[in-house]
């Protein structure tokens, strides 16, 4: 059976949908998150590393529309909780969803459905609303991310924002640019396909 068609690039590229596709395009998207997590740079002091998963988020979130976006990435972080090596480094285990990088990865489940349901939307077919549809999906995960991150770590807001964001600014700024460029010209390069 098939469902029907949304404007993402999931349904521009793949337009007859099943059970069996979704599963194989969620295994997939797996898999990209885990590659992503792999590019790891430890950052001094901080408990949370620089990765390239937020990047495979607002990716997939965006290419794969609000449930699939989150199933998705609730796949990914349900089996690296499960014991396969997915998260950074190879590492797997609960700790990583109750210690200190936890609101990270449950701020990237959130954020791939947003940034899906804004592709749902068309807003990543235009520089002018993809641009603040990354940037809110990065709100989304720094959110969770710093609010589990002083918690965790019962450090003051300040020793929080110091090591949890402030780091991370240069990177995911370049991060919203590659997507916010890219996935307008991927819309523009399968428009002229059609």
């Amino acid at each position: 059976m098939s469902t029907p068609l949304q404007p993402t690039l999931r349904y521009a590229l793949i337009t007859r949908t099943t059970a069996a596709t979704n599963v194989a395009l969620a295994l997939a998207g797996v898999a990209f998150v885990s590659l992503m997590a792999q590019l790891s740079f430890p950052l001094p002091g901080s408990p949370v590393p620089f990765t390239g998963q937020t990047l495979a988020v607002l990716l997939l979130g965006t290419a794969y529309g609000a449930n699939l976006g989150l199933a998705t990435i609730s796949l990914y972080i349900a089996m690296g909780v499960a014991g396969l090596p997915l998260f950074t480094q190879g590492t797997h285990g609960l700790s990583h969803l109750t210690g200190a990088t936890g609101g990270y990865l449950v701020g990237m489940a959130f954020a791939s459905f947003i940034a899906g349901y804004l592709a749902e939307k068309k807003f990543d077919q235009r520089f002018s609303t993809v641009i603040p549809t990354m940037i809110l999906s990065n709100v989304v995960i720094f959110t969770f991310g710093l609010l589990w991150l002083q918690h965790a770590t019962g450090k003051s807001w300040s020793w929080t924002f110091a090591h949890g964001f402030t780091p991370f600014i240069a990177g995911e700024a370049l991060k919203i640019a590659i997507a916010s460029t890219s996935l307008p010209v991927v819309w523009r390069f399968i428009s002229r396909l059609k």
